[in-house]
This record gives C-alpha cells, structure tokens and sequence, in this order.
C-alpha cells in the first residue's frame, strides 16, 4: 500500500508522458502564435527534427568539436562483423566500448560491451545503424542545460544535475544476487542481472563496494538524478558558451557528458560528451529539487517559452518550420522503430 500511495502522489517517480501530461494547452498556444503545430522545428537548425526526437546520434558527434567526444564510429547493420572489427582496430576503439541505436532513446539497446562475443551478438540483433564508443571512466557523469539565443554569444544554464547510476553496495556477508533481489529497482529485472553478470553472481561483495549494474544514465534504467542548481557559477556558463559557438548552431538542449570532477568541469577540463539532446530535451533539472509539480511544470513551460522564442528567431532567418503532415510522418516512423527497439532489447542480453 505504501508503495502504491508513494506512486501515485511523489509526482518524480511518474513517466515523462505523465507529467506532462497538463501541458497540451500550452503547446496549443505556442503553435498558434508561430502557425506551426512544430512550433520547435527551427530552434537547432542543423538537425533533424530539430533534435526532438528520432534523430541520429551520429549527426550529433559529426558536429561536435572532435575533442569533446570519445572516438566515435558509425557501423552499419548490414556490416559483415570483420568489417567491424576492422574500422575499430584502425580508429584504436578498444573494449569495453558502449553501443547504443544511431537513433535510440531512453537507453533502450544501450549495452557496455566486454568483449567480442557479446559485440556480436549485438551487431546481429540490433538491427539498424547504431554507435559505438569508447567506455569513458570519468568518474562523474553530468547533465547541463543550456540555451543560447541566435545572434548572442552568450547563453544561459537553466540546469545542473549528476547521475548516480543504478547500483547496489556491499555489507561483506551477501552476495551480489542476494542484494539485487533486494534492491527496489533492480529487483524488476532480476533475471537479466543475472544472465549480465553471472560470473560475479554468487560472490559476496566486499562491504562498502560499489557495484555498478547499469551505466545507462537514464531515469527508466534506474539511474537517479542528482540536482546541483547551485553549482551553476559564471565559470561552467564560459565553458558551454564556448562549447555552443564551437558547435555552431545548437542553440537548445542539454548536454550529458562525463568528466572528471565538477571542478574540471567548470574548469572546461577532461570533458567527454556522450550525447547532445536538443529540442525535446527533457528538463530533467525539476527532479531531487525538492519541488513541487506545478513549479516542475512552470520550468518546463519556460523551456518552451526559449523554444518559441529561438524558433521565430530562425525562421524570420530563413530555416522553415515544418508541416503539420511532414511532423507527423516522422514521428510515426520514429514511434514505430522505438517500438521495435525495446522489443529487440527485451530479448537481447
């Protein structure tokens, strides 16, 4: 009964299409005054979509200062697996490597790979353009929003969060399969655990052992977000800004990168960009902030705001909006092979 009451009125454990569920006659408004339901299609005008969705992550990193991203490599599905393991002996990519869907989301397929059974294994499953990266070992992985309004070389940073990823901790007289059963959230997917890390199952974990059971720095796969709005100083909003007119044209998103420290982070230092989320960027700042719904939705709604905002800027520039019709059509295909996506990895160790 507890559980059920803490589900349904501590409004973070909610899914994304639940909380903003109230918001629909705000995006109404938005669209009126640009007449175009896609009122966000010209905010980041050199990606798809705007970056809203259903994107490529490639199209992303290719656009991205080189030194800010781990080694990077494309693979196709149709590859024959040699192929593979030849572009990644020629660019140094050396296990363990992340791969994840060219145009995946939610961490669905998102896999740390140890070895090169369990990359092939992928490579014949996954069936579509996906990534593959360097694992970076930073010990901090951090989320930064940031908005840059077209014509200023100064933006602003709406939002500072670190990730705690999905994990359990030693006590010394258990082992790892006994404390995952236990664990609220890991729990649920006990039997992928297992298969996972079968060679580490039945070990007793020493006490006070961190151990790390997905590195997906996402809030579906466990991870718990971690707010540090008062850490954004003038220092951290220097390095973005500079990042952003490096880039170029992304004006809107957040940036979920891992470093080193947060001190090397301000200091625009050991820094590796994971990805970069752009106009459907989750505002994931309102979590761990003790704040209540409404403000939530107030923050999300000012984040719309920047969006309108940017947009008619672009588009009095030139870049277009697209239809109502050209929107839908996109999103359909990309709705359809997310479903796909997570069919695939439910079966997929």
């Amino acid at each position: 009964m507890k559980r059920i009451f803490r589900k349904i009125f501590y409004w973070e454990n909610w899914s994304y299409d639940a909380i903003y569920a109230p918001l629909g006659v705000f995006w109404l408004y938005y669209a009126i005054r640009a007449r175009a339901f896609w009122f966000f299609t010209p905010v980041n005008p050199t990606l798809i979509f705007a970056g809203f969705e259903g994107g490529s992550k490639n199209e992303v990193y290719e656009q991205l200062p080189a030194w800010s991203i781990p080694i990077t490599l494309l693979i196709e599905p149709a590859s024959e697996f040699d192929l593979v393991k030849q572009k990644m002996q020629e660019a140094g990519l050396q296990f363990p490597v992340v791969a994840k869907p060219d145009s995946g989301m939610q961490g669905v397929l998102f896999r740390v790979i140890y070895n090169e059974k369990a990359l092939q294994q992928y490579h014949a499953h996954v069936g579509e353009k996906y990534i593959l990266q360097t694992f970076v070992d930073f010990p901090d992985e951090f989320s930064v929003f940031h908005i840059r309004y077209p014509g200023n070389v100064k933006g602003k940073i709406t939002g500072l969060i670190t990730k705690d990823y999905l994990h359990v901790i030693g006590d010394g007289e258990n082992t790892l399969g006994y404390l995952v059963a236990l664990h609220p959230k890991a729990k649920s997917r006990i039997k992928k655990m297992e298969t996972n890390f079968q060679s580490d199952w039945n070990k007793v974990l020493p006490a006070g052992e961190k151990f790390i059971l997905d590195y997906a720095g996402n809030h579906v796969r466990g991870a718990r977000f971690i707010n540090l709005h008062h850490e954004i100083d003038q220092r951290l909003c220097d390095v973005f800004d500079k990042l952003s007119n490096e880039t170029g044209q992304f004006y809107f998103g957040r940036y979920d990168l891992k470093c080193s420290s947060l001190e090397d982070l301000k200091s625009g230092k050991n820094i590796r960009i994971l990805e970069f989320n752009g106009a459907g960027a989750a505002t994931i700042q309102i979590f761990d902030c003790n704040m209540s719904y409404w403000q939530a939705l107030k923050v999300i709604v000012k984040h719309w705001d920047d969006l309108y905002k940017i947009g008619r800027i672009n588009y009095h520039k030139g870049v277009p909006y697209w239809s109502f019709f050209e929107g839908r059509r996109f999103l359909k295909n990309a709705n359809k092979n997310f479903k796909r996506m997570k069919e695939v990895d439910a079966g997929l160790l």
